[in-house]
């Protein structure tokens, strides 16, 4: 799951990590497909090595998605994942390996976690089923039209996407077939490595590759300047990144596109959700897309070398009394990131990324450093002495913090109210002039609003009048107003109002709230909510702390050196306070060791509700819903689920029983008799398989593996000819031999004829218990170039421009103009990332035009945004702007149908132009000029206007919707006006409008 709002407050505070990834897609000659060729260099201008992918990140968004139609069955998922694999190595193009891990047995920690979603979401599939059924009889009896029901039976249960299932066992088998298929047919999978980890071998899959790479680092073949890239969407991939110290570590994810509509469940039509639907008929609008899936999700990269770079700056510490460690400081906060969210701990309820929390937590943090001359880490063990200190200052200004938090939600939610009340004025004031408002409003067929009376015909005739009368949209509004305070000055309010008072009233009301964490005494109320205990009871405070603090060493250890106990976990569902953390420091930081982890049937005994026990032997099912089974309270029907002060449920904390795992095995035992061969293999603990071509260095050694036929005895890799990956591997009994024919496990793909793909079971290097992974960058590793641009740049560098990168390299191949198509891809890929484009600083602001460009987030300036089909819109200067003493000045924005490029233009105005617009560019075709704005500065402005439009024969300059945003254009007859006259950017307001502009 990740750090809820993580990434989104990471991506806004360093934007120059992200960079959008630029995709080849398959061409169409003479009506043929021709696939992309992924042997050819990488047009990223980056090869990576490894590629590694958190398969649950594919599977989840391929089984159900969210923005678009779920597959009709299983085999159609499986070819959709297939198709999402292919998307992703084209991509990344690995070189070397290509690590496919799949979620398998979770530690006891995220087993919690897992079961409260689990529940969680069958609970809500329920009601919504039960919602939809009685929504659907009210619209049809009120003479509506609906599309017809779908089959019972079809409803998919993502409950299934669970260690155990049959649908798991199946894909595992499908993806071995993918694997053949492609390292038989793809010359760029041609020379690489496979590894799939599938639901059999325990451990989570983002835990399972990073595993890998902490034990293929500790071996002296590995290479120090590997390209690692990292698929998956959860932000907690970043930490573990960043935990690894490899110089060259990237995340390749889905770009974050929040609040994206989507379509009724009942209708299936856009805007409006299922609570609101009245089965109205769809509009003719002439536009087909609409409830139909929207554009292809594009894919960026999450740059962590960059993320170094700002972390470098952001925690320095001068002057400390012992010698400076970087990769110390960055183990120490990415222990602190724990605090504001995991997945095996609640957050300390002091702590909220919105409210800065990291911040003030490293601000904190370094205090501590300069107080103690100590790190808080050392390679995955936490000094607990020195936490203490952190957590005795945060707990200093709880009081504050709570108390401020009070103050943002009372003006959010007020500015909110104020907002929606002008969204209803607007549509009020948009409604077609015919149609009656108020009370004589149209009202859907069976809504208690068309049935009532009405209240005062005489105020309601008055207000149809004005509606229809000039200027009756703001004028009428105010008069009506003025009309009902002579009217009804001690009067009652009419029934409609304050029916329509107390709809506000309810949309706005607040989530019980017992806490009150803003008033005093809080504390005592929170345990007493929370926990049930008297308000006396402060060892049960410092009771809770001490288990939280196990479990942050546990959560420290599991990201830097793996699961240090298969069976910890924190028994409650609430977090202490930051003040409760007394005397911590002599706490013990080690675990139970040889713990083993649940068993794939055992694991979904403990994380599936009753909802879901299809999925589950027959005998065992019954576990799940006899009154008299030993366990059944492990499987309540209806729980309750505590918002503790948030908003939607899905936020909220389930409240469910914690699973006894003794009480579960010994229940479990009356029934293991009763398992199938095909369940008790699904309910093995299995292995990684590792697949080579025949073409790889390393097949004929493989090869030989199977000569005296198939055994398990292990036999150690040799680096020299696997790219130095070591380990064990034995022989596996799903390979297929050379030559041989690969079944196709869905219906309709071909069976796989002369096999040329070898499989094996491969063991990762093993190592002491108590060996420890030093967090280090290892010898020989080269960092890096920077990529941000230097705090010393002017004066190293006087009167150079600077020239930001944008992308991987410094020479890019976006920025020759010879390289047409990397450039034009840069510019399609870069239209959809909200102004930030691919530029390594956050100050600057993407201009927002009418068609594709570069929208980057140049240094000083805005970016370039070509409006218009062009040959030759891409830009080659991105940040064209350049600044002047005090001056900024914009972009371009051009509207081009020939040959387009732009030129800065700035002017000054009083000495002190703070911001400029961007003039557009020559527009060959019909030899005119648009200029894309002129701002006036001053100290006291900070607006851009749009610009002026001057008509004349040979010279047309257009303003208003290109040049900068926030003025308006101005219109000039006159031919070729150039004055040098400050005061033709003169202030103005509401963008994109025109005005007769007077003569200098």
């Amino acid at each position: 799951m990740g750090v809820p709002a993580f990434f989104r407050w990471l991506s806004r505070k360093y934007t120059s990590l992200i960079v959008n990834c630029v995709e080849e897609k398959p061409r169409e000659v003479n009506g043929v497909t021709v696939p992309v060729d992924n042997s050819k260099p990488n047009p990223n201008d980056v090869e990576f090595d490894n590629l590694y992918l958190d398969m649950n990140g594919i599977i989840h968004p391929c089984c159900h998605p969210e923005d678009r139609p779920a597959p009709k069955n299983e085999d159609e998922m499986m070819l959709i994942i297939f198709d999402f694999i292919d998307r992703i190595f084209s991509i990344v193009r690995p070189r070397r390996v290509l690590y496919m891990a799949i979620d398998g047995v979770a530690p006891r920690a995220k087993m919690n976690q897992q079961r409260s979603r689990r529940f969680r979401a069958s609970k809500e599939t329920h009601e919504k089923i039960e919602d939809m059924a009685r929504i659907r009889e009210e619209v049809l009896s009120n003479g509506m039209h609906l599309p017809p029901e779908k089959p019972k039976g079809e409803h998919f249960d993502s409950n299934c996407i669970t260690p155990g299932t049959p649908f798991m066992f199946k894909l595992a088998e499908c993806l071995r077939y993918y694997v053949h298929d492609r390292l038989n047919n793809d010359p760029g999978w041609r020379n690489i490595k496979v590894i799939l980890s599938d639901a059999n071998v325990p451990g989570e899959g983002e835990h399972k590759i990073m595993d890998y790479i902490r034990r293929q680092r500790a071996q002296p073949d590995h290479d120090p300047n590997t390209q690692h890239c990292l698929c998956g969407a959860d932000a907690d991939l970043i930490m573990l990144g960043l935990a690894t110290h490899e110089p060259n570590f990237t995340i390749i994810r889905e770009e974050f596109k929040p609040n994206q509509p989507r379509p009724c469940d009942l209708c299936g039509q856009m805007g409006h959700e299922l609570k609101n639907c009245e089965g109205l008929a769809r509009e003719a609008t002439g536009d087909e897309s609409i409830g139909m899936p929207g554009p292809e999700t594009q894919y960026i990269f999450v740059r962590l070398s960059v993320l170094r770079e700002y972390l470098q700056s952001e925690l320095s510490m001068p002057n400390l009394p012992f010698k400076y460690d970087f990769e110390r400081a960055l183990d120490d906060w990415v222990f602190m990131c724990f605090f504001v969210g995991n997945d095996f701990l609640p957050h300390l309820p002091s702590l909220e990324i919105r409210e800065g929390a990291i911040d003030r937590l490293v601000k904190l943090y370094k205090n501590t450093v300069y107080k103690t001359g100590g790190y808080l880490t050392d390679s995955g063990v936490v000094d607990l002495s020195r936490v203490q200190l952190v957590m005795s200052d945060l707990g200093q200004v709880e009081d504050e913090i709570f108390k401020k938090r009070r103050e943002t939600e009372l003006d959010f939610r007020r500015r909110d109210k104020q907002k929606k009340q002008r969204m209803r004025q607007q549509q009020n004031a948009q409604r077609p002039k015919w149609m009656m408002g108020g009370q004589f409003a149209p009202q859907a067929l069976g809504r208690g609003g068309s049935s009532g009376p009405v209240s005062n015909p005489r105020q309601a005739a008055y207000q149809g009048r004005m509606q229809n009368m000039p200027g009756g949209g703001a004028t009428a509004e105010l008069k009506s107003l003025m009309y009902q305070g002579e009217e009804r000055r001690g009067q009652k309010r009419p029934a409609e109002q304050q029916e329509g008072r107390q709809k506000d009233d309810d949309s706005d009301e607040e989530p019980e709230d017992n806490v009150r964490l803003w008033e005093d005494g809080w504390k005592d109320r929170y345990y007493q909510s929370k926990f049930d205990v008297d308000a006396g009871d402060i060892e049960f405070r410092h009771n809770v702390a001490r288990h939280y603090v196990r479990g942050l060493c546990w959560v420290l250890r599991y990201y830097y050196q793996g699961c240090a106990s298969w069976k910890w976990y924190f028994p409650y569902h609430y977090a202490p306070f930051a003040s409760d953390f007394v005397n911590i420091g002599d706490l013990s930081n080690d675990f139970e060791k040889n713990t083993s982890p649940f068993k794939p049937l055992e694991q979904l005994m403990g994380v599936f509700p009753a909802g879901s026990k299809k999925h589950l032997p027959i005998t065992w099912q019954t576990l799940m819903e006899d009154p008299e089974s030993p366990i059944i309270d492990f499987y309540p029907t209806d729980f309750k689920i505590d918002l503790n002060g948030k908003k939607y449920a899905w936020q909220g904390v389930a409240l469910l029983p914690f699973v006894d795992e003794i009480r579960l095995r010994k229940a479990l035992e009356s029934v293991y008799p009763d398992l199938t061969a095909q369940e008790r293999k699904r309910n093995t603990r299995g292995s990684d398989r590792l697949f080579i071509g025949s073409n790889h260095p390393a097949y004929e050694f493989l090869e030989g593996l199977y000569e005296g036929g198939i055994t398990e005895n292990p036999v150690l890799l040799d680096p020299k000819s696997t790219e130095g990956m070591a380990g064990k591997v034995w022989c596996d009994e799903y390979n297929t031999p050379k030559g041989g024919t690969v079944p196709s496990p869905v219906p309709g793909v071909p069976d796989l004829h002369d096999n040329r793909c070898i499989t094996v079971c491969f063991q990762d290097l093993q190592f002491d218990p108590d060996h420890l992974f030093k967090a280090e960058v290892l010898p020989g590793a080269v960092m890096p170039a920077p990529t941000l641009k230097p705090e010393d740049w002017n004066n190293r560098n006087p009167g150079q421009r600077y020239r930001p990168q944008l992308g991987f390299q410094p020479h890019s191949g976006y920025r020759n103009s010879k390289d047409m198509s990397s450039a034009h891809r840069m510019i399609m890929s870069s239209a959809g990332i909200h102004g930030q484009g691919m530029m390594p600083t956050p100050m600057g602001q993407g201009l927002m035009g009418a068609g594709p460009g570069l929208m980057g987030a140049a240094p000083r300036g805005a970016g370039l945004m070509g409006s218009g089909p062009s040959s030759y819109s891409q830009g080659r200067y991105t940040n064209q702007g350049y600044d002047q003493g005090n001056q900024r000045s914009g972009g371009h924005s051009g509207n081009s149908t020939n040959d387009n490029y732009g030129r800065s233009h700035h002017q000054a105005a009083h000495g002190n132009n703070r911001m400029s617009g961007g003039r557009g560019g020559y527009n060959n075709n019909y030899n005119s000029r648009q200029d894309g704005g002129y701002s006036r500065g001053g100290n006291q402005f900070r607006q851009n206007d749009g610009g002026y439009q001057s008509y004349s024969y040979n010279d047309n300059r257009m303003g208003g919707r290109g040049g900068g945003g926030g003025g308006r254009g101005y219109q000039h007859h006159q031919h070729n006006p150039r004055p040098n006259d400050a005061s033709r950017g003169r202030q103005q307001q509401d963008h994109g409008q025109r005005d007769k502009y007077r003569p200098y």
